[in-house]
């Protein structure tokens, strides 16, 4: 039998697309940053004219998920990053909007076997999204973590899997 563990190394070949919603970039734009930060961090080139990092703007959370999997069909990510806010109002939208981005954000990676990060927030308050984005810490780093580790261990499993 065999371990199989993502790890944070040799990231000089993998390559990353951030699907960012616009709607509430008060809050997304600071996610960004912190994926930036982090991928960079860990030898990544998180420039936009670079070969490593694609950035694909949508209108809103809602849309993320219909990008993701056109993304992930394409081959050309080992990793995908959703990053996104829903904030509660007092309407039942919070509950359409956060189900259905996580459920299709979901479907695109089991649809794909290209890791998709769920890095959308869903918060009841603008200031819990804001202290997930900043101000407390900042998740878009974390959301970075994960695509990293996971485009790492699909890397070690797919030659694994084949045969």
């Amino acid at each position: 039998m065999a371990v199989f563990e993502g790890n944070f190394q040799h990231t000089e070949s993998l390559r990353f697309a951030l699907i960012i919603a616009r709607f509430n970039d008060l809050v997304t734009l600071k996610l960004v940053e912190g994926c930036k930060d982090c991928l960079k961090r860990h030898g990544i080139d998180p420039d936009p004219e670079g070969q490593q990092v694609d950035y694909v703007w949508v209108p809103g959370s809602f849309e993320v998920a219909n990008v993701a999997r056109q993304l992930a069909m394409s081959g050309r990510y080992d990793a995908i990053i959703c990053l996104g806010a829903v904030i509660k109002g007092q309407t039942p939208h919070f509950d359409y909007v956060s189900s259905e981005v996580s459920k299709g954000v979901a479907a695109a990676s089991f649809q794909t076997g290209v890791p998709v990060i769920f890095g959308i927030l869903t918060t009841d308050t603008m200031q819990q999204a804001l202290e997930r984005a900043g101000i407390k810490s900042n998740h878009g780093w974390e959301y970075a973590m994960n695509a990293i580790e996971m485009a790492s261990l699909m890397r070690q499993l797919r030659p694994n899997l084949a045969g």
